[in-house]
C-alpha cells in the first residue's frame, strides 16, 4: 500500500491539493491547455512532401517562396485532399465488400441503403489554395527542388526564415503555466500564513506600527508646554506604568484606554509619546488608515498582531492616531454595514475588551472627530477616559514660543509676551510653524539672529497669506481700499468686535485684500450684542461699496456666506431671536458618508422653516442697515482709511491709531500692544510708501 504523508492538518496531501483554490487552478490550467491545441490546431496544414513534388510536375503550383525550413506557395487549381482519397477509395472497398457478401446472403435492406451511402460520400474535400509543406535538411534535396521548379517555370523566391510564430507559440504556453504556478504558490503559502506559517504574503497581516524604545528620542512633559491640566491627566497614566502595585493594592483600575481629542495641531501625537517618554515604556505609535488594506480579513489580522507584540513588551502604550479612520460608527452611512473597516474596528473592541487585569499595556487614542466614533469604542472598559486637548491660553503661548525658541538664536528687540498676546487662537503647530518661518526669513535676509521685524513678518505669512506678486489696477485698488476700510472701521468702533490687527490692500492667498483681527481676550462664550457686532462688521465692506459707488460687488461673497451662516445659528442654535423663542431647531451636519445620518433630518414644519428664512433675513437686513448707518456717520474716517490704503496698501492698529484716534478696543484695555511694524513697513500714514 502506498505511503501517504499528512501535513499539519492531519490530511492527505494528495486529497487536499484537489480542494478549494487548487481545485479551480487545476481546473484553468487544463481549459489553457485545451484552448492552446484548439488554436495551434486552426493553423495551416503541412502537405506531404512527395505530393508538393507531383502537384510541380502536374503543373498545378503557381508560386513558390522558400525559406530555411518551409516552402509556403499558391496552387493554380487547389487539389484533391489526398488522405481524404485514400479514405474515400478505402471506404468504397468496404462498401463493395459488403455488397457482395449481401447479394450472397440475400440481404436486401442492406442492398437498397447502399446508393445512399454512396452519395454522402461522393463528396471529397479539397485543400486550401495557399498552402506551406516543410523542407528536407539535406542540400542535396534543396538543389533538386529548385531544379524541379525552374524545369517546369514555377515562379519562386527565397526569404529570410522567420522565428516569431514559434516564440509567440512558446510563450503563449508559458505565460498561462507560469501564472499558475504563482497563484498556486500564493495561495498555498497564504494559507500557511493563516495557520501560523510564514508564507509568502506574511507581511500583509504584519502590523504596521512603528516601536519606539524608550531609550531612543526620548520626548517628556517637559518639551510638551501650554497644556497643564491635560498633562495633570496623562501623569497617572504614567505612574500606573512605573509602579501598578501601588493602585492594584488599593483595588483601583487604571483606565485601558485613554481619547484624546481636540483641533489639530494641538499637541495630542506629543502628548501620546510623551506619556511613553516618562514611563520609559515600549510605545507602539500607528496611524487608523494602516489597518486597512485592499486583502479582507487583513485589518484584523493586523490588528491582533499589533497587540500580541505589545503585550509581549508589556508595559507598554499602544498610540492609534486618527483612530476615527476604523473607529466610525458601524452599521450605518453609504458603504453599508458589513466591510473591512469594521471588522477592524471589531477586533479592536475585542482586543480592547479582552486585556487581563495585568497586562499594562494602555491604548491612547487621537481624533479631532469624536462624534463620529462608536458608542461601543467610547463605553467604559475600552477608552475610560475622555481629555480634551484646546488650544492653548495666553500663558500658555507664551510658554509654547520658549520651546520652539529654544534653539533660535533671538535678537534684543524679540518680546515673547506681545507675540504671544498677538496669537490668539493659534495652536502648537501654528506657534511652530511661525517661529520656523521667522528663521527662514530671517536666513533669507542673512542676519544672524531673529528680529522682531520676522515675527512679524511670519505671523502675518501664517495668519493672511502669503503676497502675491500683482499689481492691482487704480479702480480696482480704490474699490478694494474703501471694503476694506468698512470692515475695520467698524471694527474699531464697536466694542463687541475683535481688535483690528492689521489691514492691507496687498494681494495675500486668495484675497485681493485683508483686514486682520484678533481678539482682545481668550472669549470661551459670545453674548448676543457681540454677535450682532461681529455681523456688522462682517458685511462692513459691501456697505462701504454701496456708500461710495452706490452698488455692490462680488467681493462680498465670503462675507455674506460667514454672516449668512453666524445668523443662521444664532436663530437656530442659540434661540437669538424673540419670534422663535428658546427653542433648537439645528438641523444635522452630518454627512452620510462619515457614518451617521443617510439624509439630513429636521424635526420641524415647513412652515417653522419659512419662519427660520425670514427671522435670519431680517436679522441680516438689519445688520445691514446699522452698518451703512455707522459708515454714514464716520464717512471721514472711512475715506481716511481709503485714502491712506491706495498711498501705503497696509496700515496696523498703530498706524490707524495716528491715522483716526483710539479705538474702543484701547479705550477699554488701555494702551494697545506696541508691536513693532516689520523692516520695509510704513511707519506713519503720511511717510512714502515702501517698496513692495
Amino acid at each position: 500500500m502506498e505511503k501517504q504523508y499528512k501535513d499539519d492538518n492531519s490530511e492527505p496531501i494528495s486529497r487536499s491539493f484537489m480542494r478549494g483554490p487548487n481545485l479551480l487552478l487545476f481546473i484553468l490550467f487544463l481549459a489553457m491547455i485545451g484552448w492552446f491545441l484548439l488554436w495551434n490546431g486552426s493553423a495551416p496544414v503541412l502537405q506531404d512532401y512527395g505530393f508538393f513534388e507531383d502537384q510541380i510536375r502536374k503543373g498545378n503550383v503557381e508560386n513558390v517562396e522558400l525559406t530555411d525550413e518551409v516552402a509556403r506557395g499558391t496552387f493554380i487549381d487547389p487539389p484533391l485532399d489526398p488522405q481524404a482519397v485514400i479514405e474515400a477509395e478505402k471506404a468504397a472497398k468496404e462498401k463493395a465488400a459488403k455488397e457482395k457478401a449481401a447479394k450472397e446472403t440475400g440481404d436486401k435492406e442492406k442492398t437498397e441503403t447502399t446508393p445512399a451511402k454512396e452519395e454522402k460520400s461522393a463528396e471529397i474535400k479539397r485543400l486550401a489554395k495557399n498552402f506551406e509543406v516543410q523542407l528536407p535538411r539535406s542540400p542535396e534535396a534543396l538543389k533538386s527542388l529548385q531544379d524541379l521548379l525552374i524545369e517546369h517555370n514555377v515562379a519562386f523566391k527565397f526569404a529570410k526564415g522567420d522565428n516569431t510564430t514559434s516564440i509567440l507559440l512558446m510563450v503563449m504556453f508559458l505565460l498561462p503555466l507560469g501564472f499558475v504556478f504563482f497563484m498556486w504558490l500564493s495561495t498555498r503559502r497564504a494559507r500557511n500564513e493563516m495557520m501560523g506559517g510564514g508564507g509568502f504574503l506574511s507581511g500583509f497581516s504584519k502590523s504596521p506600527a512603528k516601536r519606539y524604545e524608550a531609550t531612543k528620542q526620548r520626548i517628556t512633559f517637559a518639551d510638551v508646554a501650554g497644556l497643564e491640566g491635560v498633562k495633570a491627566d496623562l501623569m497617572e497614566i504614567v505612574d500606573f506604568l512605573k509602579s501598578p502595585e501601588k493602585f492594584r493594592r488599593l483595588g483601583g483600575r487604571i483606565p485601558k484606554g485613554v481619547l484624546l481629542n481636540g483641533p489639530p495641531g494641538t499637541g495630542k501625537t506629543l502628548l501620546a509619546r510623551a506619556v511613553a517618554g516618562e514611563a520609559e515604556v515600549p510605545y507602539f505609535s500607528v496611524s487608523g488608515s494602516e489597518f486597512i488594506q485592499m486583502f479582507v480579513g487583513v485589518g484584523a489580522s493586523r490588528v491582533r498582531d499589533l497587540f500580541k507584540n505589545a503585550k509581549e513588551s508589556a508595559p507598554a502604550i499602544i498610540f492609534i492616531d486618527e483612530i476615527d479612520a476604523v473607529g466610525r460608527q458601524r452599521g450605518a452611512g453609504l458603504g453599508g454595514g458589513h466591510d473591512e473597516r469594521e471588522q477592524t474596528l471589531n477586533q479592536i473592541l475585542s482586543e480592547m475588551d479582552g486585556f487581563t487585569p495585568n497586562d499594562s499595556v494602555i491604548v491612547l487614542g487621537a481624533t479631532n472627530r469624536p462624534d463620529v466614533l462608536d458608542p461601543a469604542l467610547l463605553r467604559p472598559g475600552r477608552f475610560d477616559r475622555h481629555i480634551t486637548v484646546g488650544r492653548p491660553t495666553l500663558k500658555g503661548r507664551k510658554e509654547i514660543f520658549q520651546v520652539h525658541v529654544r534653539d533660535v538664536p533671538l535678537a534684543d528687540d524679540v518680546d515673547l509676551d506681545i507675540i504671544a498676546a498677538a496669537a490668539v487662537g493659534l495652536t502648537g503647530a501654528d506657534i511652530r510653524n511661525i517661529v520656523n518661518e521667522a528663521a527662514l526669513w530671517a536666513a533669507r535676509n542673512d542676519k544672524s539672529v531673529v528680529s522682531m521685524a520676522d515675527f512679524n513678518y511670519a505671523r502675518d505669512k501664517v495668519l493672511m497669506g502669503a503676497k502675491r506678486d500683482e499689481v492691482l489696477s487704480g479702480e480696482e485698488k480704490e474699490s478694494t481700499a474703501y471694503h476694506e476700510a468698512g470692515h475695520a472701521l467698524l471694527a474699531w468702533l464697536l466694542p463687541g468686535a475683535h481688535r483690528v490687527h492689521k489691514v492691507t490692500v496687498i494681494p495675500r492667498g486668495r484675497s485681493l485684500g485683508a483686514t486682520h483681527w484678533l481678539p482682545s481676550e481668550d472669549r470661551l462664550s459670545m453674548s448676543e450684542p457681540q454677535l450682532r457686532d461681529h455681523l456688522v462688521t462682517m458685511l462692513g465692506g459691501r456697505a462701504a461699496e454701496k456708500l461710495i459707488y452706490n452698488q455692490a460687488t462680488n467681493g462680498a461673497e465670503n462675507d455674506l456666506e460667514r454672516a449668512t451662516g453666524l445668523a443662521r445659528r444664532m436663530v437656530t442654535n442659540w434661540g437669538m431671536t424673540e419670534r422663535l423663542g428658546p427653542v433648537s431647531y439645528k438641523m444635522s451636519d452630518e454627512d452620510p458618508f462619515l457614518g451617521r445620518e443617510m439624509h439630513q433630518q429636521r424635526q420641524f414644519s415647513e412652515h417653522t422653516m419659512e419662519l427660520i428664512d425670514e427671522e435670519v433675513a431680517r436679522i441680516l437686513h438689519e445688520t445691514d442697515e446699522r452698518a451703512m448707518q455707522m459708515l454714514v456717520e464716520n464717512r471721514g474716517k472711512l475715506k481716511q482709511i481709503a485714502d491712506a490704503l491706495v498711498e501705503h496698501e497696509e496700515l496696523d492698529e498703530k498706524q490707524l491709531t495716528a491715522l483716526i484716534g483710539p479705538s474702543v478696543h484701547a479705550a477699554k484695555n488701555g494702551k494697545p500692544d506696541e508691536i513693532k511694524p516689520e523692516e520695509g513697513m510704513i511707519i506713519a500714514p503720511d511717510e512714502k510708501p515702501a517698496k513692495s
